[in-house]
């Protein structure tokens, strides 16, 4: 592969780093004032649609759709740096962008998956920013590492289906702005143990459901994501038709959801890894402890060599990864796809703990990015599959190789 970035990537990074430099960053403190001036933690503050008015009027739209027809039509690896960009204010810019989770795998799967009527009902709000969506798969009874768990029944009758169960961390739905929420549950119990599952659309506000909570991540609502929250489904019916796809295409669909998913998640990693090693860099220069400046302490050297060692392992791996995404397909990329998932998480964790060190208390209050970044770090080892799955799947591959 070609290391060097093609003149498209370099002028939208550009374009994106000032956007960052000029709006994102200085907007950081007027979000959190507005978040608590508001009384509402899942409120969206206006701060928000500035920003995305302003990423919008400088062409910074929607980067996340290879397909020209509805997004930037990037390649995942010219997408990649970009997103990175977008990891170092993870709870501002990807939203800014649109291009926030949720939203970006659901926009995703009704562009591949959905009907011309699917997308033009709701497909075509979400590109343009108008609404959000929430993706609602996993639930409390069950051990959703493993998706067939999945007890919610969609029940067929007549020309409706009828939805019972209940739903939590389901991403997106706790926006003011959810209007849709894309709902995985069994068709048919007695079927092949991946064929059981169905995706359905259900509006937000149809009758029996229920949303009882809101989720907090280590006390954090996960602003980007609209917040995630417990829902009930009950006796919940909608038109056949919001069916996506056929009965017993949940589970490939849900797949095939994933596979970006997770190496958006590792992009922004990267530029969450990056703003906290420069935070560490700054405090280091800046502050003295034993009559001499941190960055003179062989222990914080040390840690800031690590750093920027982890760093550019991470990076290299998941630019390899959007390149065989691009080139030989996401199938073809399984192997690589798991091990950024693997392998990027704790490294962002690393790092961000580090300068939590370097900072003290400062570094665990809110008076700095770094507590909310870390938690999402580490919630990233849980979310689209948890560490010990994908290692057992990568150990099987890799086995598969000398049996």
């Amino acid at each position: 592969m070609d290391f060097a970035y093609d003149a498209r990537t370099v002028e939208l990074r550009d374009r994106l780093a000032a956007f960052l430099t000029e709006c994102v960053y200085p907007a950081e403190p007027v979000h959190a004032e507005q978040v608590a001036a508001a009384g509402d933690p899942w409120a969206r503050p206006p701060i928000t649609a500035e920003l995305k008015a302003e990423a919008r009027s400088r062409g910074l739209w929607n980067l996340f759709l290879p397909d020209s027809r509805y997004g930037a039509g990037l390649t995942n690896l010219q997408y990649a740096p970009l997103a990175e960009l977008t990891g170092r204010s993870p709870h501002l810019a990807p939203e800014a962008l649109n291009c926030a989770a949720p939203d970006t795998g659901n926009m995703e799967l009704l562009a591949e998956f959905g009907s011309a009527a699917q997308r033009d009902r709701w497909l075509k709000p979400l590109l343009a920013g108008e609404i959000r969506s929430a993706f609602c798969m996993t639930e409390p009874e069950v051990a959703s590492s493993d998706a067939t768990n999945i007890a919610t029944r969609i029940t067929r009758d007549g020309d409706t289906f009828v939805i019972n169960g209940r739903k939590w961390w389901s991403s997106g739905a706790m926006d003011p702005r959810c209007e849709i929420l894309i709902v995985m549950g069994k068709t048919d119990p007695g079927a092949e143990r991946h064929r059981q599952q169905s995706m359905i659309l259900v509006p937000r506000d149809t009758p029996g459901v229920t949303v009882r909570r809101g989720m907090t991540v280590f006390g954090y609502t996960d602003a980007p994501h609209g917040g995630h929250a417990e829902i009930d489904f009950s006796d919940v019916r909608v038109p056949a038709e919001n069916l996506v796809g056929t009965e017993g295409d949940g589970f490939a669909i849900a797949q095939a959801r994933l596979g970006p998913g997770r190496i958006h998640h590792c992009m922004r990693l990267i530029g969450m890894a990056e703003r906290a090693l420069e935070l560490l860099c700054r405090r280091a220069l800046d502050r003295v402890a034993f009559g001499r400046p941190l960055a003179e302490q062989g222990v914080v050297r040390e840690w800031i060599a690590e750093s920027r060692v982890r760093i550019e392992q991470a990076r290299l791996l998941v630019l390899k990864t959007a390149w065989l995404m691009d080139t030989v397909g996401n199938k073809g990329a399984h192997t690589e796809i798991q091990a950024i998932k693997i392998a990027t998480p704790p490294m962002a964790e690393w790092v961000i703990d580090k300068a939590v060190q370097a900072y003290g208390g400062a570094g665990v209050s809110q008076d700095t990015p770094l507590a909310a970044l870390w938690a999402q770090a580490r919630t990233l080892r849980l979310a689209d599959g948890p560490d010990e799955v994908h290692k057992a799947s990568l150990a099987k591959r890799e086995l598969r190789r000398w049996s």
